[in-house]
């Protein structure tokens, strides 16, 4: 994995700063710690940190190869997981490649395939591509890997984050009423296509743009289709699990040491299972890592998202399976100090320690491997969330998963969250949403419904999490893949009736039923249980002090916020986000935006 930054201006080269894109390259450094490099002509300058994973020694960036009379440079993030069907595509047309690397095998399906390239990755990725004459971007189907830019009259500029982009002298970090509004009430979520930023924007999930010095122009190159299912129950379990597997094993690949983020949950326990069985084929032993927090064991409180800790199925597991396992415990103290530094990877307020206990775990994972795999984005896909199948919780006019969404508003002045507009605001963007959900005219209610939910959870809920991986895992050099990311797997579960993934009123019971065999009872019919949180009552204490250390000492939240309405929030134990996210949690998110107000000067307009 790595970080790409640049400038190109076609026009106004003259405004091209060698130093400027230095700058930008030196602060996305962490992403890439092993190797750094700069490409410079008259027209660009390209910047790459690299994370060497494959083909350590030949696989440096940016990567320029000249075919016909034509110079192509490329700066790339990401791993492509078909790189062996598109090696034998490009050497058909007698092409030899000097790498093992899968930057080569991008660059060399650009010079082929064109602005369609990306149809043919199956892969994590964001990257651009330089020819003299063109800029070409494009970033992976679910967004995994991230991609800002900024297009000024003069020049595109673009980075894999918002601090490279702001580092640079032309673009500012102003936000408008809509950005705080999404702030403060989608916030760890955001509209996808743009930053929160006024002059920042995000390349989109499944986005391509091309820019040259007579157009610029964006376009989808890849979406979900609605389509009949026509197949019978068993081809279904079938097909999923050739998928699921075939996903797991390509992701396996690895110059460096490789690893597997256990829970003791289905959707880990599945990757688990499937790397090991390949491991064991190999003659080596799959390490596995488990996460708990300082004192959960005894603080510990059951509720219906969170029946039972994690820990004792993982270490269970890994004990039937014969894993090397190692559980890794987060610190309290650490847990609420990560909160800033993750705030800063993130660049923007996040969610909170689930963010910062990551942070800290990826940190912990650096110290003997470099590649991780995590069972994320299973339930958005296999509809393990209940907003997939309650009527109220789809058919509303809110974001399934923010169950109060008036209540972190409320907690600011109005003059601030200007309540009734902000609230308008986040509702037209639901509703438009929804309105664009591929369905089909034979679609049932429990269909259609499963549709949205799915829909829903990948175009925003997912992206959320695939953020926070990225970015706490790249602030420590771990690379983590998500093989259940993968968009062949949507394309086909889409579609697939939810009856037979909803089997006996079930959760992700399709994934389920296509991996017995894989898993033990006691794991595979487990009742889902999200990434854990923290339990123990000093975590409260902690962020509290520190909350009100930001109260006293003047920041931002001094001027905006309703401490009566704050106190009387923190009374009760509502969640305001997903499952889990509550009182804790919600100081938590309040530090962080303070913070990041402060450390970010940023400006309302």
């Amino acid at each position: 994995m790595c970080s790409i930054c640049g400038e190109v201006s076609f026009s106004f080269s003259e405004i091209l700063n060698e130093n400027v894109i230095e700058k930008m390259n030196m602060v996305l450094k962490h992403r890439g710690p092993d190797d750094s490099h700069i490409f410079k002509d008259d027209y660009a300058i390209l910047g790459h940190n690299r994370l060497s994973v494959i083909d350590i020694e030949n696989g440096k960036q940016p990567m320029t190869v000249t075919y016909g009379n034509k110079k192509y440079t490329i700066v790339y993030n990401g791993e492509i997981y078909n790189c062996d069907e598109l090696r034998k595509e490009i050497r058909k047309r007698n092409i030899f490649l000097k790498t093992s690397c899968d930057t080569e095998v991008v660059l060399y399906s650009y010079i082929l395939y064109g602005t369609d390239a990306p149809k043919h990755l199956n892969g994590i990725f964001a990257f651009a591509i330089y020819d003299g004459e063109s800029l070409f971007m494009a970033r992976d189907r679910f967004g995994v890997k991230p991609l800002y830019y900024t297009k000024t009259e003069k020049s595109l500029i673009f980075a894999s984050e918002i601090k490279a982009m702001l580092s640079h002298p032309r673009i500012s970090s102003n936000i408008t009423k809509e950005g705080l509004w999404e702030l403060i009430y989608l916030s760890p979520n955001f509209v996808s296509g743009k930053s929160v930023f006024k002059d920042i924007l995000e390349l989109m999930p499944s986005e391509c743009m091309l820019f040259t010095k007579y157009e610029f122009k964006k376009w989808k190159y890849w979406q979900i289709e609605a389509m009949p299912y026509c197949r019978d129950r068993n081809y279904a379990i079938e097909k999923t699990r050739y998928l699921v597997t075939d996903a797991i094993k390509r992701q396996l690949f690895s110059d460096v040491p490789l690893c597997v983020l256990l829970s003791g949950g289905l959707d880990s326990s599945v990757v688990t299972a499937v790397a090991n069985e390949e491991y064991k084929k190999q003659g080596k032993v799959l390490s596995t890592y488990s996460f708990e927090y300082e004192g959960n064991k005894e603080s510990f409180e059951k509720s219906l998202f969170q029946p039972e800790g994690d820990d004792d199925f993982a270490t269970y597991l890994a004990d039937y399976l014969g894993t090397n396992h190692k559980v890794l415990t987060c610190p309290t103290e650490i847990l609420s100090q990560n909160l800033i530094p993750a705030t800063l990877y993130r660049d923007l307020p996040g969610q909170a320690d689930i963010d910062s206990s990551l942070l800290y775990f990826c940190n912990e994972i650096k110290k003997n491997h470099t590649v991780g795999l995590s069972g994320e984005c299973s339930d958005e896909i296999f509809g393990g969330y209940p907003w997939f199948y309650r009527e109220e919780m789809v058919f509303s006019d809110f974001f399934p998963w923010i169950h109060s969404p008036k209540l972190r508003p409320s907690l600011f002045k109005d003059d601030i969250s200007s309540s009734n507009q902000g609230y308008e605001y986040i509702c037209s963007i639901y509703k438009d949403a929804v309105s664009k959900c591929p369905t089909l005219k034979s679609d049932d209610k429990e269909m259609k419904m499963s549709r949205i939910g799915c829909y829903l959870s990948v175009n925003y809920f997912m992206t959320s999490l695939l953020q926070r991986k990225d970015r706490m895992s790249m602030a420590s050099g771990v690379e983590i893949r998500v093989p259940f990311a993968d968009h062949r797997i949507l394309e086909f579960l889409y579609n697939v009736p939810w009856e037979i993934k909803f089997e006996n009123k079930v959760e992700k019971a399709l994934l389920r039923n296509s991996m017995i065999g894989y898993l033990p009872d006691k794991i595979l019919y487990r009742k889902k249980s999200p990434y854990p949180k923290t339990h123990n009552p000093k975590y409260m204490s902690l962020v509290l002090d520190m909350l009100n250390d930001r109260l006293k000492n003047g920041h931002y939240l001094k001027e905006c916020l309703d401490l009566e309405k704050l106190d009387l929030a923190l009374s009760g134990n509502k969640t305001w986000f997903g499952q889990l996210m509550s009182a804790p949690q919600l100081v938590a998110w309040l530090i962080q935006l303070d913070f990041w107000f402060e450390n970010y000067n940023v400006n309302i307009i």
